[in-house]
């Protein structure tokens, strides 16, 4: 089946290709995003297979219908990237990625906010100048203090129990409660009350209209001062600005956030010799007590080779009319 795979760097190439070894599906690889102006080299392509940064909005939709796309498979769990409501008016099935190592990024959650408590970026770059001096690096025990997780889905309930395995206290939000985040010695509250009380905010739910700045200006000054907020799911899940404030003021701690809500532009590409026009992200990176990581949690040798052996079989069932069992929204 011939399928145009956008935003397609070096590894999607590689890995997607021997997922495909067994397949026989006829792989055109596209380094560009996905836009109104890129759609065009979809054509002739029964799918598309997209990642997070794509635009795959009702008039890019609209166009790869026109070509003859039936088909949009999205290398990545979340799908706000695409209107499926559009998708299923012009007749195409879209698939998502429902299962991949979630110890990825539940682990890359626990290493951001080490580094971010402990300094360990800072510490590093000094060392490399011969600085050894330890002004400025101090943090604090783990152990004993209060995490709050926002969204105790697969990689919420994992990370609640990689916290509680460090001795803190557990706590959690989410419209859906997870036995196993139960299990894992946490206990649900309602999100202010959760913030009022954590020392730590970890963020894994997906993005909705109902939790786009789920963290705002209104929720930051509740939250309890000198907290750290951790952010691997979505970068629409925070008010930037508003974290920016906080941070100014010390209400805010730290910030350690490997997703950014204006990382379309910015992400999965090098741009180290290029003037960089976003001042909101310039300036998140000027603070010390601040990590930004470009969007990659999700990347290990486990994940990864999930996501496309599942892209693969999604692409080779709907080629056979199977049931497309990773559908969005499920049939």
């Amino acid at each position: 089946m011939k399928t145009a795979v956008f935003s397609a760097r070096r590894y999607d190439k590689t890995m997607l290709a021997r997922a495909n070894a067994g397949a026989g599906h006829e792989l055109r690889f596209v380094e560009d995003r996905l836009t109104a102006s890129t759609a065009a080299l979809a054509a002739g392509c029964e799918a598309v297979c997209v990642f997070v940064n794509d635009n795959v909005d009702a008039a890019v939709l609209a166009i790869l219908a026109r070509q003859g796309t039936r088909l949009v498979a999205t290398r990545s769990t979340g799908y706000n990237q695409i209107d499926v409501a559009a998708a299923e008016a012009l007749g195409i099935a879209v698939v998502r990625v429902t299962d991949y190592s979630p110890h990825s990024v539940a682990e890359f959650a626990v290493g951001l906010l080490l580094a971010v408590n402990r300094k360990i970026a800072r510490a590093s770059t000094r060392t490399r100048d011969g600085n050894f001096d330890l002004e400025g690096l101090m943090g604090f025990d783990l152990h004993g203090k209060t995490v709050g997780v926002i969204g105790t889905g697969k990689i919420g309930a994992i990370f609640a129990r990689i916290m509680a395995g460090f001795g803190c206290t557990v706590l959690g939000h989410d419209p859906c409660e997870n036995p196993a985040f139960v299990q894992a010695g946490g206990r649900y509250l309602p999100v202010q009350e959760l913030l009022a009380h954590s020392d730590v905010v970890s963020l894994h739910c997906p993005l909705l209209d109902s939790t786009r700045h789920i963290i705002n200006a209104g929720t930051l000054a509740r939250a309890k001062r000198g907290s750290i907020l951790v952010n691997t799911s979505r970068g629409g899940l925070v008010d930037t600005n508003a974290a920016i404030e906080a941070l100014k003021t010390g209400q805010l701690g730290g910030l350690a956030i490997d997703v950014y809500e204006q990382e379309a532009n910015l992400f999965f590409q090098d741009l180290s010799t290029t003037i960089i026009c976003d001042d909101v992200i310039q300036r998140l990176v000027s603070f010390p007590n601040v990590i930004v990581t470009g969007h990659q949690a999700f990347f290990t040798v486990e994940a990864i080779g999930q996501i496309m052996q599942t892209t693969i079989d999604s692409i080779g069932a709907f080629e056979r009319g199977e049931e497309l069992v990773n559908r969005v929204p499920r049939p």
